[in-house]
């Protein structure tokens, strides 16, 4: 019985490790900036609410680079919460905004030099 015990206790401490190190797994959502002629794309991680924004670009001597900028002003992580990315249907805007699920909350996410940032949280 005690051998039946140990692994027992042990697959249940396992599948537990294994369910919340799942939980904790970052999940992002993908937006298009509306820009029509601006090949960038908008990241949030759905929890935090960090953003970052990555586009192509041209290399010479190569098929090209992705360039990804990181969160500056506004842009790191946020109070935990459900966030995702709107964008306008205005054909040059250049952002999107981060919006939070649960409260209503937005702000306004664009490139600014080579960072991402974003205005403070409103509703």
């Amino acid at each position: 019985m005690g051998a039946l015990f140990s692994r027992t206790a042990f697959g249940l401490g396992f599948a537990a490790a294994l369910a919340a190190s799942s939980a904790s797994a970052e999940e992002y959502v993908f937006l298009a900036a509306p820009q029509t002629d601006l090949n960038r794309m908008f990241r949030v991680e759905t929890t935090t609410g960090e953003v970052g924004v990555c586009q192509y670009a041209v290399k010479e001597g190569a098929v090209g680079v992705t360039l990804c900028l990181q969160p500056g002003e506004g842009a790191g992580a946020q109070e935990p919460g459900l966030y995702g990315l709107a964008a306008s249907n205005h054909a040059q805007e250049g952002g999107v905004y981060r919006v939070e699920r649960r409260t209503g909350r937005m702000s306004a996410c664009y490139v600014l030099g080579e960072q991402v940032v974003c205005t403070p949280q409103a509703r």
